[in-house]
């Protein structure tokens, strides 16, 4: 590490300080005698970079361990401040020690001087540097991890010769923005002797099935690096993320006794207050938990396979299994357990479903199938699209699907095959809370690998991106999609070419989901609101099959009970679910966590 104490001026080159003498004083002499005096003190002067979420601080940079801190401390509210390359650590720390904390990431390095790049070959990708209208794209994909999104405008802000270079992962076909990093060069920000950058909050849509995004966003800002003449690259990842170390170690990144130091803030606070008996339990109980923990509420776990804890506060007690809680009676619950009770009391109400029987036996399924052409076979119970079959169209699939059903539920439904986008609406204390666009999960051929691997390898990233949550099965169901597709499973598909391989949008089975709530149309967010209150639930899902989130047709499918709080983050679900809760906690609403970097 180097021992240089320097700097440079914000602005430019995206650096925050003064570019004065220490006294305050211009000193007598020439012009030149006072140019190089000033020169010399900036070389001195702290180097702190605004990288749009927050503060880059050169911890080498500073001169004593009470400045590092105290600069540690300046931190804005809702910002992530990381002071890097900090040498001696526990002296930073035993300045502020309720205050600061050090950083659970190792440092990975990769040698620009020897790296042979090689960028892999793109296909629907393309990577460039990232321009101000990508900036809410950006922080849709950042908002999803929890991260801290980039500052408004900051995109814009940022001058030709800034420290700092933001690349962006773009889907050819679509259009659509599904990466992004940003590069932070050392030289240019405090003119490092060590000739260093460093590499920050990569993220990769993972909704997006295009592999190797992420692999094409290091090597392409490492070749950034390179060009520039930079002589290594950093980055920090957190020790437990296997993944991405294995990844870099795959790039050719090497570990560096390297350390950093952060503020002790909410947004940090699963990186400092140790291990926590939440760890067994899924993303939908953990999401309300750490809610509930950040407001004081007292948290008694009962059973972590099934998501079933206690919350209490003063003495108000209830019991949750994820977002389902005391506060819903078991009658209301009925409700929406019984999918054909659901449909009759929803188009009682006057609201839009769409036409359905009870059918005893296939040939009754036969004959709904006559009358629709296109039909949906489900259990009249169940959840997570468990025995659901959409889009049947022969009597041989309905016959399959029917057998299906039976063996889930005593009851069997056929329902009208509707056609438009899938959208799940949340609705919480009778108020429309969130709502996400739900697709089918699907593969993109590589003129490669059989359509069996394409949905293994899918599948393998859908569940660690979502905790196990998401996977796509190699079934009977999927089978038929693929066939009627015109396809076998061991069909290689062409490369860039698309294959939906299941017909419902459920996460469980691959879906992916796509925040809309800001573009909900207003008679959707009613009828969604209604609906809760016809089926008495203060807490529920609802998928509707709509033409689009901003136009009011809709038609009502089905209502979930228990619904998963976690899939629709950012939008504030758990807040909103632990205000219903434990109303008198509202003030004490904090900003979510966000994830390590």
């Amino acid at each position: 590490m180097s021992n240089l104490r320097s700097g440079t001026t914000e602005g430019d080159k995206g650096v925050r300080g003064k570019t004065t003498l220490k006294s305050g004083r211009v000193a007598k002499g020439s012009k030149a005698k006072v140019g190089a005096r000033q020169k010399k003190a900036e070389r001195h002067l702290p180097s702190v970079v605004d990288c749009g979420w927050g503060r880059l601080i050169f911890g080498q940079t500073f001169d004593d361990p009470r400045q590092l801190a105290d600069s540690l401390q300046d931190e804005q509210p809702g910002r992530r401040d990381i002071a890097f390359y900090v040498a001696q650590p526990h002296l930073v720390l035993a300045q502020a020690p309720q205050a600061l904390f050090l950083d659970p990431s190792h440092t990975f390095r990769l040698d620009l001087d020897a790296a042979k790049l090689k960028r892999p070959a793109t296909g629907r990708v393309s990577i460039r540097k990232a321009r101000r209208s990508d900036e809410a794209a950006i922080n849709a994909i950042y908002s999803g991890y929890g991260m801290v999104p980039l500052s408004d405008g900051y995109i814009g802000s940022l001058k030709p010769q800034s420290a700092v270079r933001i690349l962006i992962a773009e889907d050819k076909t679509e259009g659509r923005v599904i990466g992004v990093v940003i590069g932070v060069d050392h030289k240019v920000a405090f003119d490092d002797p060590e000739n260093g950058a460093s590499l920050w909050a990569l993220a990769v849509d993972p909704r997006t099935a295009l592999p190797g995004v992420g692999q094409s966003l290091v090597l392409a800002l490492a070749a950034t690096h390179q060009t520039a003449g930079r002589s290594y690259m950093d980055l920090s990842v957190m020790h437990n993320n296997t993944d991405a170390i294995a990844l870099y170690e795959k790039l050719g990144f090497t570990q560096q006794p390297v350390f950093a130091v952060k503020m002790k803030n909410t947004i940090n606070e699963r990186l400092f207050i140790g291990p926590q008996p939440t760890q067994d339990l899924n993303i939908y109980a953990t999401i309300i938990i750490d809610e509930a923990r950040r407001r004081g509420i007292a948290v008694d776990i009962e059973d972590a396979e099934s998501g079933l804890f206690r919350l209490a506060l003063g003495g108000r007690s209830i019991c949750c299994r994820e977002s389902l809680s005391d506060l819903t009676s078991a009658v209301a619950m009925s409700r929406c357990d019984d999918k054909a009770l659901t449909h009759r009391l929803l188009d009682r109400a006057g609201l839009s479903v769409p036409r359905q029987e009870v059918v005893q036996n296939e040939a009754e399924a036969f004959a709904f199938l006559d009358r629709f052409k296109r039909v949906v076979v489900k259990p009249a119970r169940g959840e997570q699209g468990q025995g659901v079959a959409v889009d049947l169209r022969s009597r041989q699939s309905v016959a399959a699907a029917f057998r299906q059903a039976r063996d889930l539920s005593e009851r069997v439904l056929a329902e009208e095959f509707v056609t438009g986008e899938d959208l799940r609406i949340i609705v919480i204390g009778g108020n429309m809370v969130a709502a996400a666009i739900r697709k089918p999960a699907s593969i993109i051929g590589d003129g490669k690998h059989a359509i069996m691997a394409l949905i293994d390898k899918q599948s393998r990233r859908r569940s660690a991106a979502t905790k196990g949550e998401s996977r796509i099965p190699l079934d009977a169901e999927t089978e038929r999609c693929v066939r009627q597709a015109g396809h076998s499973l061991h069909d290689v598909l062409a490369e860039g070419e698309t294959l939906v391989v299941r017909k419902t949008a459920n996460l469980h089975t691959g879906g992916t989901i796509h925040d809309v709530t800001e573009q909900l149309h207003p008679e959707l967010a009613a009828a969604a609101c209604k609906a809760a209150a016809v089926l008495d639930m203060p807490v529920v899902g609802f998928d509707l099959i709509v033409k689009a989130p901003d136009a009011p047709d809709y038609c009502f499918i089905e209502a979930n009970e228990r619904p998963g709080l976690a899939n629709h983050e950012p939008a504030p679900t758990a807040e909103r679910f632990v205000d219903l809760l434990f109303p008198q906690t509202k003030a004490q609403t904090r900003p979510s966590p966000a994830a390590p970097d």
